[in-house]
């Protein structure tokens, strides 16, 4: 029998996924707003992982992975390598069956969130910022410790466990006609887009990445997968190239790849703050620029977006707007 861990996540496996986590994680809520959908001509259901546990969406697959360790694989601990919202996510699903969390993040991660995994217990060794570098660096602890690898987004148990949130969007918001998630790593989108078309067949699929951060999009439309090179965006979140996992999902599942630019995301970080007095990263941003910014037709459609997380590092974005303004 092939486990959770070696095979594509189905509809019967994302149900599982979401009862064994529940008691773990938020529900979290679906907002919307009026400005919002009269600029679009549209109604906009924000999906609020910023409001989730570590302050995003990444507490589901983490605790998920931790959840389906047997016990002698729970003794020894997990390790991953993360600069940002997994890292915390799994120091803090780690939490739960009290072991160990070796993180192994790049120097340059945001203070923000390496503070979070500091608050969750994380053991943080610090690398330089390549992936040649973290995957030494994690491959090392592993043979020191014989701690458990949760890769951040290119494993089938945090596929499934991100693809909860578009669950739970559709079942409170189930005649949607588009769905919108942010690409990064992957999986978050793999997961929406496997939840959504289970759930609903019909409905439209769409990625979103900075134009600063496009392998997703190049490696979307040439079918082959295309790693980032040194990526400068503001969206932190989503410099990560897909996985081999990730990329056969996104290429068989997502009907398109959105590009925002760096001033696109911005400004809908600012209009969401401004509107909605809520806080979301910037990577989160580029789902709500798309529809701001015209990226696809929503024109009396019902559009559920998936803002990823919460947890900006606010001297970054400051003065992101500062150089904005001088413009």
């Amino acid at each position: 029998m092939i486990s959770e861990i070696q095979k594509i996540p189905n509809l019967e496996s994302i149900k599982k996924t979401h009862h064994r986590i529940k008691p773990y994680i938020h529900k979290t809520p679906v907002l919307h707003n009026r400005a919002l959908n009269e600029m679009t001509d549209s109604r906009i259901f924000l999906k609020c992982e910023n409001f989730q546990k570590v302050g995003a969406f990444k507490i589901r697959g983490a605790t998920n992975a931790v959840l389906l360790l047997n016990e002698a694989e729970s003794g020894t601990g997990v390790v991953t390598h993360s600069s940002g919202n997994h890292a915390a996510a799994l120091a803090y699903a780690a939490g739960i069956k009290n072991i160990p969390a070796y993180i192994v993040m790049p120097g340059n991660a945001p203070q923000v969130k390496i503070n979070a995994v500091k608050n969750y217990r994380g053991i943080i060794t610090f690398c330089e910022p390549t992936l040649e570098a973290r995957e030494s660096t994690a491959d090392r602890i592993i043979e020191e410790t014989g701690a458990i690898f949760v890769h951040p987004y290119n494993d089938y148990r945090i596929i499934a466990g991100q693809a909860t949130a578009a669950r739970e969007l559709l079942l409170e918001i189930p005649d949607l006609d588009i769905i919108l998630a942010p690409v990064g790593g992957g999986g978050l989108m793999s997961g929406t887009a496997l939840s959504a078309k289970y759930m609903k067949p019909g409905i439209k699929v769409y990625g979103c990445e900075p134009e600063n951060a496009d392998d997703a999009y190049r490696s979307f439309k040439s079918h082959t997968l295309i790693p980032s090179q040194n990526p400068v965006t503001i969206a932190d979140g989503l410099k990560t190239s897909l996985g081999s996992k990730t990329f056969q999902l996104i290429s068989n599942y997502v009907d398109d790849i959105l590009l925002l630019s760096e001033t696109e995301i911005i400004e809908a970080m600012r209009f969401i703050l401004e509107r909605m007095k809520i806080i979301i990263e910037p990577s989160s941003a580029v789902v709500i620029a798309a529809v701001m910014f015209n990226k696809i037709n929503v024109s009396n459609k019902k559009v559920g977006v998936i803002i990823s997380g919460g947890n900006v590092d606010f001297e970054i974005y400051f003065a992101a707007l500062k150089k904005q303004a001088v413009k």
